[in-house]
Formats: C-alpha cells, sequence, structure tokens
C-alpha cells in the first residue's frame, strides 16, 4: 500500500462559490501526444506535464512537436511552478525546450520522472532555470498561495507514476494523469484507490480524466498478464531472443529480466534510451535483477546463443533506432543470424504500422523467427478502458467532468460514458487547445481562447521549423525542385549559359537544358532592364537588384511549369561578378559551390542572392 506522508501544508481555505478557477489545455487534446496544461488562478499559472509529439509523414525534417507555448510566455511572470506526472516522452519531453524561454521556478515529480528530466536537463546546460522536488504518494506541496498538489499512487505502464489532486479556492479538481487500474501491479505498488474514495465522498469539483482507451470495452488486463507469453516466446527459442519494447517500460524489463534469470540467459541493452531508463531505474530500485544478469554486448557475443537475450528499442519502427538499424544491417553491434528469434512486446502506435510491418519484413528476410501480433499475449496498454474510466468516475464523484488525452472521438466516447454514469451533459466539457474553461462551483464552461498549435523542430541551428518552410519542404517532396543560376555584368547581359539542375523529378523533365532558356531571359533582360538599371556620375549603375531578381524568377518559374507540366519549386541564383569573379558552378550532388576567389576580390563583387519560389 501507498506510504503515507505528513502533508507540508494544509489546503487552501475554502472561498465562497463564485470562486473561478481556469483550466487551459496547451497540448495533448483531439490528439495524441506533447500533454500540457495549465490552472489559472488571478495571477497563479501552474503547469502540469509538458509533453512532445512525433512528427507525422508530411513534417519533413522536423524531429519534435512541442504546443506552442505563446500563452505561457507572455504571462511567464505569473508561472509559480509545474507538477509531473510520470516519465513518458508526451509528459516531459517539450520541458528542457520550454526552458530555454520561459523559467520554471520548481518542478515537482515522481523520482524515476525527475531523474530523467534531470539528465537531459543536465545535457542542454538548463539545470540552472529550475529546482526539481522529488514527492511521494500522498504528499501535499504548496505551488502557490492559491494552489496545493497532491500526489496519489496509480498504476501505469511507467513506473512511479501519480494522479494529481489540485486543491483550489473553487475546490479540488484531480487530473488523472495516464491510468489503468492495475490489481496485480509488477512492483507492488498498488493504484490508491481508498485515497481517490476520500476525496469522492468529500467533493471533487472537476475531474480531468486519460480517454486514450475510450472506445475499447472492459478493463485493461494487468501488466503481469504479460508474463506467460513472454516466457513461452522466450523458452521456445532455440538461438539468440531479441525483444524490443518501450525503453520506458520498466515493469516490462521487469518481467524479461525475471524470465532471463528463470530460463538461464543473461540479457544486453541496445538503445540510447533503453540504456538510460534501466540504469536510473537500477539505480532508484524500480528495476531489480542480480548483477551478472546484465552483461554488456562485448561479452555476450562470446556466450552461447541460447543463453543471450537482447532487449532494443525501435518497437515503433522509428528510423534511427537501435532495431531498426539492425533490420537494415547497419548497426555496429548487432546482426541477424538464422535461429534469432525476435519478439515484439508493443503494439504500434497509430501511425506508425506501416513502419513496424517494413521492419518485421527485413528481419524475415535475413531470417529470424519475428513474434508479434496481439493474440500472441505479449503486450497490454497502460491506459484504462472502459470499465477503469467507469470505476474512476465512480472513486471520485466529481461535479464536473473533462476528458483528455485522446483523439476527438475519444474524448466524445468518454463523455457519453459518463454521462451514463449520471453526470449531466451539461457538466461535461470536450476541450480543444487553447480553450479556457472555467470552472467555479456553480457552472464550468470555455470562456476564451489562447494560442494553439504547433511548435515543429529540428537539427537546425535555428531549431524551430515555421509553417512557410514546413510548406516548401513539402512542396519540394510533392514535385522537386529546379535550380537556375544566373550571372549577369553590370550592363545586364549574360555572361554563361544559365546553369539548370533538377531535383526530384523524373523522366523527360531531367533534360531541363539552360540554352532553352537563355533566349528568352536575353530578351526579359533587353526589355526590363532599363526599369531596373539607373546611371549614376563617373559611370557607376544603380540597380534595383531585388526588383529585378523578382522580375527574372518570374519568367522562370513561368517557362519551366510550361515546359513540365508540373509545379515543382524554382530556385533562381542571380551573380553580378566584377571582371575577377567567377560564377557559381552546380556540381553532380546538386551543391552549389564557387570557385575560390581571392579576398579582394570576394569584398568588390556588386551582388550575389539567391530567390525561391514554390
Amino acid at each position: 500500500m501507498p506510504t503515507l506522508r505528513t502533508p507540508v501544508a494544509s489546503r487552501p481555505a475554502a472561498l465562497p462559490s463564485t470562486a473561478s478557477v481556469q483550466l487551459i489545455p496547451l497540448g495533448g487534446e483531439r490528439e495524441i501526444g506533447k500533454n500540457t496544461w495549465a490552472f489559472r488562478y488571478e495571477d497563479d499559472i501552474i503547469l502540469l506535464d509538458a509533453g512532445l509529439a512525433f512528427p507525422d509523414e508530411s513534417m519533413h525534417g522536423v524531429n519534435i512537436v512541442l504546443p506552442d507555448m505563446t500563452y505561457i510566455k507572455q504571462n511567464r511572470d505569473k508561472v509559480r511552478g509545474m507538477v509531473v506526472t510520470h516519465g513518458h516522452e508526451d509528459h516531459i519531453g517539450g520541458i528542457p525546450y520550454h526552458l530555454r524561454e520561459f523559467d520554471i521556478p520548481v518542478i515537482y515529480g515522481p523520482r524515476l520522472a525527475l531523474a530523467l528530466l534531470e539528465e537531459k536537463l543536465r545535457d542542454v546546460g538548463l539545470l540552472n532555470r529550475t529546482e526539481l522536488r522529488t514527492v511521494a504518494p500522498r504528499e501535499i506541496v504548496p505551488l502557490s498561495k492559491h494552489f496545493f498538489a497532491e500526489f496519489i499512487r496509480n498504476t501505469h505502464s511507467f513506473a512511479d507514476s501519480f494522479t494529481v489532486a489540485l486543491h483550489t479556492p473553487a475546490g479540488v479538481i484531480i487530473q488523472t494523469g495516464d491510468f489503468k487500474i492495475d490489481h496485480t501491479p509488477v512492483d507492488g505498488e498498488y493504484f490508491d484507490l481508498q485515497r481517490l474514495a476520500e476525496h469522492g465522498e468529500k467533493g471533487v469539483l472537476c475531474l480531468i480524466s486519460d480517454s486514450t482507451n475510450a472506445e475499447v470495452p472492459g478493463f485493461t488486463p494487468s501488466e503481469a498478464s504479460v508474463l506467460p507469453g513472454l516466457s513461452k516466446a522466450i523458452a521456445g527459442a532455440k538461438g539468440r531472443v531479441i525483444i524490443t519494447t518501450f525503453a520506458s517500460s520498466v515493469h516490462r524489463l521487469n518481467l524479461v529480466l525475471q524470465v532471463a534469470e528463470q530460463q538461464g540467459r543473461v540479457v544486453s541493452l541496445l538503445g540510447r534510451s533503453m540504456l538510460n531508463v534501466v540504469a536510473h531505474a537500477r539505480r532508484l530500485g524500480y528495476v531489480r535483477c542480480k548483477d551478472e544478469t546484465l552483461q554488456p554486448m562485448q561479452v555476450i557475443n562470446n556466450l552461447p546463443d541460447d543463453q543471450v537475450i537482447i532487449l532494443t528499442t525501435g518497437s515503433q519502427g522509428e528510423p534511427l533506432a537501435a532495431l531498426t538499424r539492425i533490420a537494415n544491417g547497419e548497426h555496429p553491434q548487432l546482426q541477424i543470424k538464422p535461429g534469432d528469434t525476435v519478439v515484439w512486446s508493443a503494439n504500434p502506435i497509430p501511425g506508425n504500422t506501416i513502419a513496424v510491418s517494413r521492419v518485421i519484413d527485413k528481419l524475415m528476410e535475413l531470417g529470424a523467427n519475428v513474434i508479434y501480433g496481439k493474440d500472441k499475449g505479449l503486450h497490454v496498454s497502460g491506459h484504462g478502458c472502459q470499465e477503469d474510466q467507469k470505476l474512476m468516475l465512480a472513486l471520485t464523484r466529481p461535479k464536473f467532468f473533462v476528458p483528455t488525452h485522446g483523439e476527438y472521438r475519444m474524448l466524445l466516447k468518454h463523455a457519453e460514458t459518463a454521462m451514463s454514469m449520471g453526470i449531466p451533459r451539461e457538466n461535461i466539457v470536450i476541450v480543444d487547445n487553447g480553450d479556457v474553461v472555467e470552472v467555479s462551483q456553480d457552472r464550468i464552461a470555455i470562456v476564451d481562447k489562447v494560442p494553439s498549435g504547433l511548435q515543429m523542430i529540428d537539427d537546425s541551428r535555428a531549431g524551430v521549423v515555421m509553417d512557410r518552410v514546413l510548406q516548401e519542404r513539402q512542396q519540394i517532396a510533392k514535385d522537386g525542385m529546379v535550380t537556375v543560376v544566373l550571372s549577369l555584368d553590370s550592363s545586364g547581359q549574360l555572361l554563361y549559359t544559365p546553369q539548370v539542375q533538377t531535383f526530384g523529378l523524373a523522366g523527360e523533365a531531367k533534360d531541363l537544358k539552360g540554352s532553352a532558356l537563355k533566349p528568352l531571359l536575353e530578351e526579359t533582360l533587353k526589355q526590363e532592364w532599363s526599369r531596373f538599371a539607373r546611371s549614376l556620375e563617373r559611370g557607376s549603375v544603380d540597380i534595383d537588384w531585388a526588383g529585378l531578381k523578382g522580375e527574372l524568377e518570374r519568367v522562370v518559374r513561368r517557362f519551366v511549369r510550361e515546359q513540365l507540366r508540373s509545379k515543382p519549386t524554382v530556385v533562381v541564383f542571380v551573380q553580378s561578378p566584377e571582371e575577377e569573379s567567377a560564377p557559381a558552378v552546380p556540381v553532380a550532388d546538386g551543391d552549389l559551390r564557387q570557385e575560390r576567389l581571392p579576398d579582394a576580390t570576394r569584398r568588390r563583387r556588386r551582388s550575389s542572392a539567391a530567390v525561391a519560389a514554390s
């Protein structure tokens, strides 16, 4: 049972029924991922979780997706602290990025989640931007004058996970975090249903509850139910066993280690996140095994195959994950050989099914026996189904209800479940990111809207991918790209035949030649030069290069699209070198390189620019 802790502070004094609190979801509504909530009363803002999501196939070059935090940045002086429910990336992954833009005075959360977060912040040099404080079950911490957070142990696929009871001037608001009701938890940490019932008895103003499996009838099976399937799959393997699952599934990792010790195998870990999570979980006592059970790859490579288990990342077919690299024959430490058994202890997240299928196919082609599928008993969800959700509603008996954490159909189904449990329709709100929900003892309603949307991050120095840039990438991916290099002298004459290169174009489109474009450009320059060039004293010329480049770009774009009968992105490079300068030379790889010039010559160059148009 959960450890009882003496509260560090009493609850805020009850205020008149007119007191109202604002609930503001910034991510995780009508979508999967980037779960982020803000709670506001007067000038106090409290954050609950700050997750990320992963890009879809249309987000070319994007690594992660964050919620738009404009509202928080605009009110940064009002942020008093943050509460973390657990350590999954869709709940804590955004914190290092947000701390670059605004301070969070203190972050409270469970030990394992904060251990992972501490390492993230240390890696990017942001540990000094906040204070991390671990909490225990039933502990109550003061977040501000008006907000107190109580941490209630729950059960989920991530060890050390909490539901949060937020004590506010308007009443108690319970945010479940991710949960299922597991009556036989692997780690022996039971859901504190008693504390939920006590809150329900005293009165819960509003319940905000996980909707991920709202469409699925029944209870979600216990994590322990995976043990027979894992045991059977490993016992039936004649050679090495490679198991892929979520690195954050600490309970699953414990089950694998348990089976390994029972069947006389040792375990090695592949994948940075797998190594990282296990290191912290073992240090904190959430992963338990004999020291000799975990061995590095260089040791197990010298052991008989039937004594080896390899735990690896890549259960979602991620391009850079260890298992995907193994399937592609690109991993430096492990190659598939006939007789290997690959156990898929995870289900594909919606959107990842094709990627997972490709990896399975490649592994089979290399001779591996791949065990996968929902009928094999190798995976259970960490989110509660309809009966779990009903039990949560029955225990807390909230006056108002807000389904969260799911796509619209999931939120809608959860709302229907709540109505079947006796909550009036008018007391239920289905929210979208950015909605400002005001709740008091008398009512709940959406009263305003704050900025919401996506912030896309890539590996560039700037980091943030603007909408315009993403649209250009999508256009290039769809229709290809054409680059044209022009060199002009100061009188508007072409010095060289335009250099044309194509990218991502098929068939005859690749044969687009600059010689066909040259007469058109020469005629354009002859007719339009006087519009953009003005003679000055001593024979110098003032040229409106921006205007001229815009005109040339329009001509080239029209020509290219007429020739190709498609709409590729067109990039025009215009140079006007001095006598010693050399034209830009396109090379085979698609780069645009300049012959090296003396420093003095480069300084005298009149202009060099690129114009891009989709």
